[in-house]
């Protein structure tokens, strides 16, 4: 009885503790700069993107070259709420290096565009209602998920479920973006 008590408490507060953003730390127009394909990619902060799993990968393969660190997330998702803040830190940390980018995964336009606003963040995000994307990076079972591709383009690391702290997502930045 302990034990579902326990657990119940612990569903009912999922993303209740979240994080204010980060957002005033993040400088966009310094971001989108940056020469060449990571500018461009800068420069649609914000964004929600079409394409599906062509477009995807596409935008991968533009950034052959530097490790790219992708985040599945969605507007209703607790734990994606309470880690954003954490990318959108390490995306201004770490943006002129690593290529960042989202996937907005079994989401509304609308709601996705309100979490934006609350939530912004320097890079844009492909909109994915079906998580055919994220079939690409075997992200569409679990929400959060972060996919790691390595400056070739390859894809060498896909962590289901989100970060407790940005000190973790950093430790694995530094591991599986490179």
């Amino acid at each position: 009885m302990i034990a579902l008590a326990t657990a119940l408490a612990s569903l009912a507060g999922c993303g209740s503790d979240q994080p204010p953003s980060a957002a005033r730390a993040v400088d966009f127009e310094a971001l989108a700069r940056t020469p060449g394909p990571l500018g461009l990619l800068y420069r649609r902060p914000g964004q929600l993107l079409e394409g599906g799993p062509a477009a995807f990968r596409r935008q991968v393969t533009q950034l052959k070259g530097r490790p790219v660190v992708v985040n599945k997330w969605a507007s209703w998702c607790g734990p994606c709420r309470y880690e954003f803040p954490f990318f959108q830190k390490q995306a201004a940390k770490r943006g002129r290096s690593v290529a960042f980018f989202g996937v907005d995964g079994e989401d509304t336009r609308g709601a996705a565009h309100k979490f934006l606003r609350r939530f912004p963040v320097p890079y844009p995000s492909f909109f994915d209602p079906h998580s055919k994307i994220a079939a690409v990076f075997r992200g569409d079972r679990v929400f959060p998920t972060t996919a790691y591709y390595d400056s070739k383009g390859t894809l060498v690391y896909t962590k289901q479920g989100g970060y407790a702290s940005e000190a973790v997502l950093e430790k694995d930045i530094a591991r599986w973006a490179r």
